[in-house]
């Protein structure tokens, strides 16, 4: 449940509600909650698929399962870029929040021009990934120590924070200010999703991730996923509304598009001080290091995992699926950490960041409902520890949100995921062709005929679509476009499910990952 929950709490509940409220102003409030239902929907889900396949890097194997080797690789590619560029993201936040510590901005130089890491910050988030690799390298056993520890206080910060500011500075009218509850009308309240809300909640998974190492993960997994969504939501929607009601009224008396004028990177810790309560800015500082970092450590944790389900898999090379004496993966950690330097190249804002993380995400959360129903079919007489209530309705409503959010995205994008994706299946093709005959899977193509059109239809409807800061055509008309997207993802979910392999391929798939895992420390 720690490792769920301190996935959940990391940079996001310092920047989310400020980035939310600038995009619906109040009325951001129903965006946490809307984004709530669509992550308790797929939360219930990765449950039931977790409890009843307990693997490691179980949504790269949930559709391997499902739809063979190559639809396991798209699952486990998508899932692997999110997840891979989390840890340096997460890094990164922490650097760039302490450098609002006038000491460290004068002596350490971390930063150029506010954003970029110079050649000492680099050298900083280089030697934190490093602490990162050699926890996660000893076993997941420190990993959840460490974590756990560093959950107590992530969540203790955000309620104090809660109960300082609603104490000390707390304006009712602020609600209504601005042009009302709701300035940009529903339009801001789904833009304001892929800005910082989704991000913010995203993380459930790790549980699954990391569950086949677990003491009972058929009863573990399905608890702690539910429990931290439960906890993850109650703190975020406690966060903004602590927000909203403590920004001065005279920053938001003609609109939100700037509420709180200084501090910008570090707005709960402005609130704080023009509360009065300049020591709990001071404890927001720390934990502005505390929860990005402690984040970006279970990242590079769960991303080693994807890899490794993929090595497994024999998509990736087959050293990746390779387990330590200790029974981790140490190659994949190992490339996790590589490739996590690698993306300390200079980024854009962290906004358009979180967006193309949100995307990914919301791509390798989709894979999962269509799994779950499928192996319901194909797979019926599995042990189901937990089952998801209402599966024949949550399963497709879960797809739908999943595309919905991508939707919300925007083109400008969506388009760069799709070309990462494609990026992802040359690198597949490459790795067939290098790997023995003998030692190749084969490809059920049929199944994953769906994959394709849907990737495409995607990007077209987001293109035709009205979200997104450019290339999109605003063809399609307001709440129309919502319906194009949901008929669209249902024809697509049930075509998925009747493309799935034969009840024979799950068992086969299942009893190879029993005797690979039989022969492994």
């Amino acid at each position: 449940m720690f490792v769920s929950l301190g996935s959940i709490i990391g940079s996001g509940w310092l920047l989310g509600a400020l980035k939310a409220a600038k995009v619906a102003g109040p009325a951001s409030l129903l965006s946490w909650i809307l984004t709530a239902v669509i992550m308790a929907t797929l939360a219930l889900v990765h449950a039931e698929l977790g409890a009843a396949y307990p693997m490691a890097g179980g949504t790269a194997r949930f559709p391997a399962l499902a739809y063979g080797v190559l639809g396991g690789f798209a699952g486990g590619w998508v899932a692997w870029l999110q997840a891979v560029a989390l840890a340096p993201v997460e890094v990164e936040a922490s650097l760039q929040y302490l450098d609002n510590i006038s000491w460290i901005k004068q002596h350490l130089n971390l930063l150029s021009g506010g954003e970029t890491l110079t050649a000492s910050g680099f050298g900083w988030a280089t030697l934190l990934m490093a602490i990162f690799t050699v926890i996660n390298l000893i076993g997941v056993k420190l990993l959840s120590e460490s974590n756990s520890a560093t959950v107590i206080w992530k969540v203790a910060v955000p309620v104090l924070t809660v109960v300082v500011l609603l104490s000390l500075r707390f304006h009712p009218g602020n609600f209504s200010a601005g042009g009302g509850f709701a300035p940009a009308g529903a339009h801001g309240i789904f833009a304001a999703l892929p800005v910082g809300v989704v991000f913010a909640l995203q993380g459930f998974e790790q549980a699954v991730q990391i569950g086949g190492e677990s003491r009972n993960p058929q009863k573990d997994i399905s608890r702690a996923i539910i429990t931290a969504m439960i906890i993850g939501t109650i703190v975020y929607l406690l966060l903004e509304i602590a927000f909203i009601g403590s920004l001065d009224p005279a920053s938001i008396v003609k609109n939100w598009d700037n509420p709180i004028t200084q501090g910008s990177f570090g707005p709960y810790a402005t609130l704080a001080t023009l509360a009065g309560a300049g020591w709990l800015a001071y404890i927001l500082y720390a934990d502005a290091f505390v929860s990005p970092a402690g984040t970006g450590l279970l990242y590079l944790g769960t991303s080693s995992r994807l890899s490794y389900a993929m090595g497994r898999e024999k998509v990736l090379p087959k050293q990746l699926g390779k387990l330590s004496v200790r029974g981790v993966p140490v190659w994949s950690i190992v490339l996790s950490f590589v490739v996590g330097e690698i993306m300390f190249l200079p980024f854009p804002s962290w906004q358009n960041l979180v967006e193309v993380i949100t995307s990914a995400t919301a791509l390798m959360y989709a894979f999962a409902p269509v799994s779950m129903i499928a192996l319901r079919k194909r797979d019926p007489d599995r042990a189901r520890p937990y089952r998801a209530p209402a599966g024949n309705v949550l399963a497709p409503a879960g797809f739908v949100a999943a595309n919905l959010i991508i939707y919300w995205t925007g083109f400008d994008i969506i388009w760069k995921i799709m070309v990462a994706i494609v990026a992802g299946f040359v690198l597949f093709l490459i790795a067939r062709a290098t790997t023995k005959s003998a030692d190749r899977l084969p490809v059920d193509w049929k199944a994953v005929m769906w994959i394709p059109p849907w990737l495409g239809g995607s990007v077209l409807i987001s293109w035709l679509g009205r979200y997104g800061d450019g290339g999109n055509i605003n063809a399609l008309p307001e709440w129309w476009d919502l319906a194009v997207v949901i008929v669209f993802s249902l024809a697509v979910f049930y075509w998925a499910v009747s493309l799935a392999v034969d009840g024979a391929k799950v068992q086969e798939a299942i009893d190879r990952e029993t005797d690979e895992l039989a022969l492994q420390p």
